[in-house]
This record gives structure tokens, C-alpha cells and sequence, in this order.
């Protein structure tokens, strides 16, 4: 009995050291450069197929949300389109042209910023939560100032040091410019009450 307890406590730790949750913490961020954007069939405003010299994996963004394109998860498009206050069909419209605008920015070489933390998605494939800079700007910042995307879903601290909650609050301020303004989905949206243009 005696000799199984360093093999059960081993087989314990190597179960924890890599395991994705734990692993991702852990792991130090890694930085890829000259990406492309490829074609997917899942690809939509905040989730994409790229290649990397020569791996290819599916991305997620960090930190934002685009609307839906279709009513394939009723249920995350019926909620988006309460939050912009637009119709199921507005929400998929908009879904759309986030969709157009990521693959548009994407058009010339980007990077890659991930610690390979699991986003599960939708294709068997495996998707990785990632930070993408296009033109030396934050592709999530760019979509949200667009009013095609919100400031919603995982959050991580910065590669660059930078808290989640102070990229947040800086995220927030783009959603609420881009409402005050009416830009992409918030141009169908009603006009924002006293209480919900502080959020």
C-alpha cells in the first residue's frame, strides 16, 4: 500500500499540471507574426480560421462578443438582440457585416497573440482564445468601435501587463461611443436612457 502513494500523488499532479484549465494559466503568452486570415465555414465576426507559418488553427477573441449570423444557437441571438434592442433579424444583419469587417481587416498580415487556453467552439477542430493586432490596432477595439461587436465573454489579463478590468472599462467606453454614435448595430438600436448610457 505504501508504495502506491507516490504514483497516486505523481499521477495526481501530472493530471493537474495538464489539465487545459490549469495548463492555459500557466502558460506564457506566445506571440505569432505574419498570420493569415483562411477561409471556415464557422468563421464569423469574433472567431476565425488562420494559418501561422505553417500551423492552422481556429481563433476566438478575447474580451468581445459579435451578434450571431444565424439562429443556429437560438437561444445566444435571441439574447444579443435584447441587449442591442434590435429584432432577430437586425441581430443577424449585423452578425453579418461584423463578419465582412473581420475578414476585410484581416485582408493583410497580422499577429497573434495566445496562451493556447481552450475556446471550445462549434467545428471538431480546436479553437484558441486569442489577442489579434491588424495595423498595429486591436482587432477587438476596432469592432466594437464599429458598433459590431460588445464587450463580452472571456477575459485575461494583457500580454502587455494591462488588467482585464482596466481593458473592460476601456472596451465599455468604445461600446458606449459607438451607441452614442449609431454605428453598425446600434444605428437600429433604440436611443440609449440615462441609466443605460453609464454602463
Amino acid at each position: 500500500m505504501a508504495g502506491l502513494w507516490p504514483i497516486t500523488v505523481a499521477t495526481l499532479l501530472l493530471f493537474v499540471a495538464f489539465s487545459p484549465s490549469s495548463a492555459a494559466e500557466r502558460r506564457d503568452w506566445v506571440t505569432l507574426t505574419d498570420c493569415r486570415y483562411m477561409a471556415g465555414k464557422d468563421n464569423d465576426g469574433d472567431s476565425f480560421h488562420v494559418r501561422c507559418g505553417d500551423q492552422e488553427f481556429n481563433l476566438r477573441l478575447y474580451f468581445v462578443d459579435a451578434p450571431e449570423t444565424n439562429l443556429r444557437y437560438p437561444e445566444r441571438t435571441r439574447e444579443q438582440s435584447e441587449y442591442f434592442g434590435v429584432t432577430l433579424d437586425e441581430t443577424m444583419k449585423a452578425g453579418a457585416k461584423a463578419k465582412e469587417a473581420a475578414q476585410a481587416l484581416l485582408q493583410e498580415l497580422f499577429v497573434v497573440r495566445t496562451r493556447w487556453a481552450s475556446a471550445a467552439g462549434r467545428g471538431r477542430a480546436p479553437r484558441y482564445y486569442a489577442f489579434i493586432e491588424v495595423g498595429g490596432k486591436s482587432l477587438a477595439e476596432v469592432l466594437i468601435s464599429q458598433g459590431l461587436a460588445r464587450t463580452k465573454g472571456v477575459f485575461a489579463n494583457l500580454p502587455t501587463g494591462e488588467k482585464a478590468k482596466a481593458h473592460v472599462e476601456r472596451l465599455d467606453a468604445l461600446e458606449r461611443e459607438a451607441r452614442k454614435k449609431r454605428l453598425g448595430v446600434w444605428a437600429s438600436s433604440p436611443e440609449p436612457s440615462a441609466e443605460t448610457s453609464t454602463k
